[in-house]
């Protein structure tokens, strides 16, 4: 009897929405993590595993030197508050450094970086 018992209380955590127990994670970056961008990137754009509160979410895109390379306008994408974006002005050739923190709408933080490199 007991094994059973324990058996129902594992299958009805298993049960429990993800949502509640799952942080923003980074789901899919433009320009790719570690990817080769031929041409000038227009923006970084960062999609999370859930919706974002913009007043607590930053991205910021360094160059080798750690200086801050884009626009300064982060913003939610309107229509949909699981992508966060950045403008870039046009890039040389080289590797970015792109940094986020973000806060999810389940009040859970998580921040991350990755690599893309323009070329020539």
């Amino acid at each position: 009897m007991r094994f059973l018992f324990r058996g129902a209380a594992l299958l009805a955590a298993l049960a429990l929405p993800a949502a509640a127990l799952a942080h923003a994670f980074l789901d899919r970056a433009v320009p790719a993590v570690g990817s080769k961008v031929h041409g000038q990137p227009a923006e970084v754009r960062l999609r999370f595993s859930q919706p974002l509160e913009p007043a607590f979410s930053t991205v910021r895109v360094v160059d080798a030197g750690g200086g801050q390379v884009d626009r300064k306008d982060k913003q939610l994408d309107p229509g949909d508050a699981s992508v966060l974006k950045v403008s870039l002005p046009k890039l040389a050739p080289g590797v970015y450094r792109v940094l986020w923190r973000v806060l999810s709408v389940d009040t859970h933080v998580t921040e991350g970086d990755y690599t893309f490199e323009v070329a020539p």
